[in-house]
Formats: C-alpha cells, sequence, structure tokens
C-alpha cells in the first residue's frame, strides 16, 4: 500500500527564494519528490532544507510517497507531477528512478548496493549523469553486528540471517566469511515481503539459531516490530542495523544515524536547487555509526549484558 503526502501552502516570491534550478517554472516553488520505506526518518530532509533558509510552501514543497511497492509508482507520479528533484531510498527505488528520470537530479540513499559495480555512478569522486548520494557500501557492518551478538552472547555458535536475497548479497557474503573464520554454523531465511516476516521467522527458528542478525533492507526495516515481538516469544536475542529495533522490544542495534544521513541527504538536495548538477556531487558514506541496546529486553531474554559493553553504547533502553 503506498500513501501520498504532500504540502502545498502557496506560491513562492522571486524576492524570498534561494537560487533554485534554470527549467524551474517563474513563481513556483521546486517540487521535492521523496520515496522511502517510512517518514521516520526521511522527515530529516524536510528540517535539514528549513534550517538552510528554504520555506515550505513559498520556496519550496515536498512531496512524502512511502511503502514498499512506492517504487512502482514512481513513472506514474512523475507523468502527472513531476519532481525538481528526486529523492530516492533502497536500491529498487533507485533503478525506478533512473529509468524514467534520464534528467531530473536523483539524490539516492542507499545502504546494499556497490553504487559502481551497480552502474547507478561512474565513479564516487565525480558520478557523472543526474545520480549522486550516499551509500554505505561497507558489507564490514555485518562483522561489527557479529562481534557485538557475541559479546552479549559467548555462547553463540549458530547464527540465523534474516535478510532480503534480491539486494543484500554483499553484506551476507560478509556474514559467510565471519562465520567461516569464527566457527560459527550459518542458517539463513531470505524476506521479501512484509507479510513474509511469520514465515521467514518460523523457517530460521527450526534451525535453533542461538541469535540472529537482521541485514539492512527497506522490508526489514518495515516489518521491525513484527521481527522484535517474534524474538522475544522465542527468547531469541537479535540485533539490526537499525537503531529503532531495541525501541520496538529488540535486543540490539548497530548501523549507521539514519536521521543524520537523511539530514546528508538534505545538503544533497540544497546544494543541486541552488544550481550544482548531481552528476558533480562526489557519493558520500555515512558520517556516523550508533550501537543501542535494550536492557528490559536482555531481561526478558534471561540475559546480562557485561558492563563495560552497555558503557560502550550510544543508546540504553532501562
Amino acid at each position: 500500500m503506498i500513501t501520498r503526502r504532500a504540502v502545498v501552502l502557496g506560491a513562492a516570491t522571486a524576492l524570498a527564494a534561494p537560487r533554485v534550478l534554470d527549467a524551474q517554472p517563474v513563481g513556483r516553488p521546486p517540487r521535492v519528490s521523496i520515496y522511502a520505506s517510512t517518514r521516520t526518518w526521511s522527515d530529516a530532509i524536510r528540517q535539514s532544507l528549513l534550517e538552510r533558509g528554504w520555506v515550505e510552501g513559498r520556496t519550496i514543497v515536498f512531496e512524502w510517497y512511502t511503502g514498499e511497492d512506492s517504487h512502482a509508482h514512481i513513472a506514474e507520479h512523475q507523468s502527472t507531477s513531476p519532481a525538481s528533484v528526486l529523492v530516492v531510498g533502497g536500491p529498487h527505488r533507485v533503478r525506478a528512478a533512473m529509468k524514467v528520470a534520464a534528467t531530473t537530479p536523483l539524490i539516492a540513499l542507499d545502504l546494499e548496493s556497490d553504487p559502481v559495480a551497480s552502474g547507478f555512478v561512474k565513479t564516487l569522486a565525480r558520478p557523472g549523469g543526474n545520480v549522486s548520494g550516499i551509500w554505505m557500501d561497507q558489507p564490514e557492518i555485518a562483522g561489527k553486528q557479529i562481534q557485538f551478538l557475541r559479546e552479549a552472547l559467548p555462547r553463540l555458535n549458530r547464527l540465523g540471517v534474516l535478510w532480503d536475497d534480491r539486494i543484500g548479497q554483499l553484506q551476507f557474503a560478509q556474514v559467510q566469511a565471519v562465520c567461516r573464520a569464527s566457527n560459527l554454523s550459518l542458517h539463513q531465511a531470505p524476506l521479501r515481503t512484509a507479510d513474509e516476516v511469520d514465515s521467514a521467522m518460523k523457517r530460521l527458528l527450526a534451525d535453533r539459531p542461538h541469535g540472529i542478525i537482521l541485514l539492512t533492507a527497506p522490508v526489514i526495516s518495515n516489518a521491525l516490530p513484527r521481527i522484535a515481538e517474534l524474538t522475544q516469544q522465542a527468547r531469541l536475542p537479535a540485533i539490526s542495523p537499525f537503531s529503532t529495533f531495541p525501541g520496538f522490544g529488540g535486543l540490539m542495534a548497530y548501523g549507521p544515524d539514519f536521521p543524520a544521513m537523511w539530514r546528508q541527504i538534505g545538503g544533497y538536495v540544497d546544494r543541486v536547487l541552488k544550481g550544482a548538477s548531481a552528476g558533480d556531487l562526489p557519493v558520500e558514506r555515512p558520517s556516523k555509526f550508533t550501537l543501542a541496546v535494550n536492557l528490559k529486553a536482555a531481561k526478558i531474554l534471561g540475559l546480562t549484558l557485561p558492563q563495560p559493553f552497555v558503557l560502550r553504547a550510544d543508546e540504553v533502553i532501562q
């Protein structure tokens, strides 16, 4: 299901507006269309741009298109309500946007892909074309997550992995390498839609893992509340790259600071609307990573987290 939230409050005045793309019709504020799984973090784009002097409804208009299948509607939306800048989260949306926006600046936030190998950009320093943004492209984050899970659960020797096998190959390969080096038995369950969460977890639990790691994927981000609930029911320690996971009842999270990344995206949009070419803006990496732990969840799971480990956490839920 897709929801659309648009804010159009009025026309821009020529004196108040920053200098924007030459193609922008006179008297109409630039339109920023944002395609993401949810608006939870992506609203940081809006805050970032307002802090840079843009005035919502007068000098800029934001549109949010959210939902698992939002990438399937990009062509339809852009044919009826073309954007000045497209902001897209995840590789599915990047590919869909590139098919319909050959010249519209496209700013991406993608945690799964190698942007050069995937053909999204020519080089990291000079992307070329109309695409740039933030790519994590750091599959080693999965190794760090396994390290944290082992610190919390020293007896770990059977590891489960929940992932989207269409886009998570780089991270999964890293998990496989870490498991081989650490003599961990690896068990995995692909997850492609939110409707499959219960069945995927059932398959995973049948292998009796001691703990599980969640890889980055829009579908997993959307399903975090249910995944957290199921891990508690199964008394199964789990770590996620998404910082909201402990708040839903999961044990811990380690990954990029999502609000900070979306604020970085706001910086790209600001530069493009002021005349920069997206293809001239270097690809960036996430600037900050955070560790969050849920001590209440640990108690439910029968775990006592080592105090030095808890003290290293950026966020602790009591």
